[in-house]
Order: C-alpha cells, then structure tokens, then sequence
C-alpha cells in the first residue's frame, strides 16, 4: 500500500504546487481587527481560500468564526487526529529577487511569503490525507487538517479553537524541522521592577544578570535535564512600568523546574525592594519519546528518508504550547535554518515531495490509532 501511496503522492504533485500558489497570493499578514474578521481581512481570505481547496478535495469543512478552520476526514465530532498549521505569515519584508507573493518556480524550488512557513507544508498534509482517501484508507478516529490565522502574531486562532473544539488524542503541527520533536522548552518572561533605591536596583541588576553566565547561576536558575541541557536566559530589556523601572529577561528553561518555582527561587535572591513579575509564560512540551506515537512517526521519517534520526527536541515554540497532545513534526530536513521569515523564503520541490510521502506513511500508521 505504501507505494500506491507514494505513487498518488507523485502525481498530485503538480495540484498541489498550484494550491500552494493560490494560497501564497494572499498576503495574509495580520491587518486590522473587526468582528467579521477577527484578526483582519487577509487572515481571513487566506482561510477562506485554503477551505475552498478542501472542500473541491472532498473534504468537509467547518469555519469557526473566520478566526480558524479545519479539513475534516472521518465521520465523528469525538475523538479525532489533528494537524495543525496555520495560514497567517510575517510581512513580506524587503530585499526579494524573486515576486513574494507568487509562487515562483525555477531551479527546482518554489519561492514566496509562506512556502515553507506555512502554507506549503500544512497544504502538504492536507493533501497527504487527500491521497490516502481516495485510495480508500479508512481510519479508526477521523483526521482534522487544521487551519490556524493568527499563528505568527499570538497563537489566539488555537486558543480560540479550545473553547469550541476538544483537543485531539494525537496528532503534530508542520511548522518546526525533522524528525519527531518530541520536547519545547518553556518561555517565560520575568520582569524585575524597582520599587526603591536605583542604585540597589542597579546593583542587582549588573551582579545577578548582566555580569551572570546565560544559564542563570546567580540567579540560582541554573537548571538542566537530559532532555533540553541548561537554561538559557536572553532577551535583556530595560524598560519603564507605571513610572517605576523596570529590567525583563527571557528564559528558555528545560522541563526540570515548572516555572512557578523558578519564580520562587529568583525571588530568594532579590532584594525586597525588587518585584518580580512573571509577564508571561509557556510551559515546555514535553511528549514520551518511547511512546507508539513517537515511535511510528520516527518509522515514517525513516522509510521515506533512509535515514534513522531519533526524536528531538527545540527551544522554539509551536501550536503544540497550546494545543494538547500535538507536536512538532517537519518540514525542515537538516542543515536548513533561517528561510521561513527572510526574503526569498522557498522550498525545495523534492523536499516537498519527500514531505508529502512522509507525512502520508505516518497518517498511514496511524490509521488504527
């Protein structure tokens, strides 16, 4: 079976380079907030469009508010897979050779706002399942290819999805590299704001931060686990909160502490005078990489690939912060960082094939799941 998978996989190829055009002609940067269009008209026709492509695919389709949408296979509102990616992209910048917004061939890449992240690869699943329907794959749950609008600016798309929609048993977002990452670490931003003398404040300051090796010793942060290695602290901000001074820094912790009780140990070391504030955090992801799951997705990397490469993990930050039981799964292969936000952002048209066969066996898979 998998060979008429890949077979069906080759020959939609040239269908689904045209929808990934399509959809990379909508410069879907988030625009102005209305109620008709939650995080602006061009998020919203992007999604608009990518539903239109599933639907002529067969699909059914379910528009939550014109703020997310899915793709679904499988009768059911219960249990169910889900991909999810998003159609929503940064601005395209400056600096393009080639049209951003067009979807441009040559040389065996395909180049434009939102090829590699994301409208190509969460296309890629869709028609990865689009392959196994029509050859007749049933599944045990149904499977949701999902559609995300505010992925670049917020993560509200899935967040707004939570509160209509149950999470999915199992599943993985096509936004990170290869193979399975199985772990995110946790990002935090603490802010430490003054509320007496500067100069005790700025003596803290420079002693427990600026003159502190970037995992956090001084502060008595310095955690670590086999998983994710040490922590990392970044991001340094002077800043201003309601007239009283203020210094913010980024954490990139492991899952060895949760981030209320790194909070406790900051606090043990700052002067009283100090306040300490946790303005915002996302906890790590963190899936068993001994699971099934795992175990099937590293096989489908595998067999499409020839290359055994065991389940990783990623200080960045995908869906999976927020949506359960989902990780990062693609399309990155190796060796390629920093296209996704530059100019010319592109994929190559082999990777995309290769992507699209593995993505096809691990839906395979997970047919009796």
């Amino acid at each position: 079976m998998l060979a008429q998978i890949y077979e069906k996989m080759d020959a939609l190829m040239p269908e689904l380079l045209q929808s990934i055009q399509r959809l990379v002609a909508i410069e879907s940067v988030e625009g102005d907030h209305t109620p008709e269009a939650p995080y602006g008209e061009m998020p919203k026709k992007a999604l608009l469009e990518v539903l239109a492509i599933a639907e002529a695919l067969g699909f059914a389709t379910k528009n939550i508010d014109n703020i997310i949408g899915y793709a679904q296979y499988g009768e059911g509102d219960g249990d169910y897979i889900g991909i999810f990616g998003h159609v929503d992209v940064v601005p395209l910048g400056e600096g393009w050779q080639y049209p951003p917004l067009q979807g441009v061939i040559d040389n065996g890449r395909i180049y434009g706002r939102g090829v590699l992240d994301n409208k190509g690869p969460i296309l890629t699943n869709l028609y990865a399942l689009y392959a196994l329907k029509e050859l007749g794959v049933t599944f045990s749950k149904p499977v949701r290819i999902v559609f995300g609008t505010n992925e670049e600016s917020g993560f509200g798309c899935v967040q707004h999805y939570l509160t209509k929609e149950q999470p999915p048993v199992f599943g993985w977002t096509p936004d990170c590299k290869w193979p399975a990452v199985y772990g995110e670490r946790g990002r935090a931003l603490i802010q430490f704001v003054n509320h007496g003398p500067l100069d005790t404040f700025n003596a803290f300051i420079n002693e427990y931060i600026l003159s502190s090796p970037t995992n956090g010793v001084k502060l008595g942060i310095n955690v670590r686990d086999d998983d994710f290695g040490e922590m990392i602290m970044r991001g340094y901000k002077l800043g201003v909160i309601e007239e009283n001074l203020m210094f913010q820094i980024s954490l990139s912790y492991p899952n060895a502490k949760p981030i209320s009780e790194l909070i406790e140990m900051i606090k043990a070391v700052v002067p009283d005078s100090i306040e300490v504030i946790c303005a915002h955090n996302w906890d790590p992801v963190f899936y068993d990489k001994e699971s099934h799951e795992i175990t099937l997705l590293t096989d489908a990397y595998e067999e499409v690939t020839g290359t055994r490469l065991l389940p990783v993990t990623t200080t960045g930050g995908t869906y999976a912060k927020i949506i359960p039981n989902i990780i990062a799964y693609g399309p990155s292969f190796p060796g390629q960082k920093d296209i996704a936000h530059l100019p010319d952002e592109w994929m190559d048209l082999e990777d995309i094939r290769n992507n699209g066969k593995i993505y096809s066996n691990a839906l395979y898979k997970l047919r009796n799941l």
